[in-house]
């Protein structure tokens, strides 16, 4: 009973050389794992069902959206509601790192519109052709406020007021982050061949993508804005 104890299968995984390739360990430990439950009794694994992405919203809903941001009663509405489109669909941005845009974070270079996001996952994002302009307005008006409205970057709760704004019109749902940054990534897969690359490579699963990109160069940034902006 003892061998099949899963600290022993773990120690035992762990003892085989650098000869024994990752995906044969991963299915001794695996096959280990089952004979360990078949004999010892107690539940089995649950079988966890896989998150799937959220559905991209189509160009005519998020044209709804953003006509339904300027129908807004107040310029401070307004400015606050549309970038909340740009910024989530424009550029991928949600959680945080929405949150936490000021207007002085947009920036005219490179080519073209870009938005520096601050926090944990610093980084440089070019915003997509068709809402630049628009996140460029809202920005001035925000100056070194925060876009979307609020002082403190840290604050919960500040973009539910705001989609909530945004409901209403004939079949026009409460509208979602979650499908604001899903429109933005097919938007950019598209715009980079992902998928014909992913046929071409026989790849089904992203899952070893980011390790292959850690080998890669860095992308010069007016590389990444002509890229990933350039696309409405």
């Amino acid at each position: 009973m003892g061998l099949l104890h899963p600290s022993t299968i773990e120690r035992f995984v762990s003892s085989l050389g650098a000869e024994t390739a990752p995906t044969t360990r991963r299915t001794l430990r695996s096959n280990l794992r089952f004979l360990a439950t078949a004999e010892l009794g107690g539940p089995r694994p649950l079988a966890l069902s896989r998150e799937r992405s959220k559905l991209p919203y189509s160009e005519a809903e998020i044209a709804s959206y953003l006509a339904l941001a300027d129908a807004q009663p107040t310029e401070g509405r307004r400015m606050r509601a549309s970038p909340l489109v740009c910024l989530s669909a424009g550029a991928g941005l949600m959680g945080s790192d929405l949150r936490g845009v000021r207007g002085i974070d947009v920036l005219r270079r490179s080519g073209g519109v870009v938005v520096v996001v601050g926090g944990r996952r610093r980084r440089v994002v070019p915003v997509r052709t068709g809402f630049s302009e628009r996140l460029v307005a809202s920005a001035a008006f925000a100056g070194e406020g925060l876009v979307i409205g609020g002082v403190d970057p840290a604050r919960n709760n500040v973009t539910t007021p705001l989609t909530s704004a945004l409901s209403g019109g004939k079949d026009l749902p409460r509208i979602e982050l979650g499908r604001l940054r899903a429109t933005w990534l097919v938007a950019v897969a598209e715009a980079i061949g992902l998928r014909a690359f992913m046929e071409a490579a026989g790849i089904t699963c992203s899952q070893r993508l980011g390790d292959l990109v850690a080998s890669l160069p860095a992308v010069p940034e007016q590389q990444a804005v002509t890229l990933l902006g350039g696309q409405p």
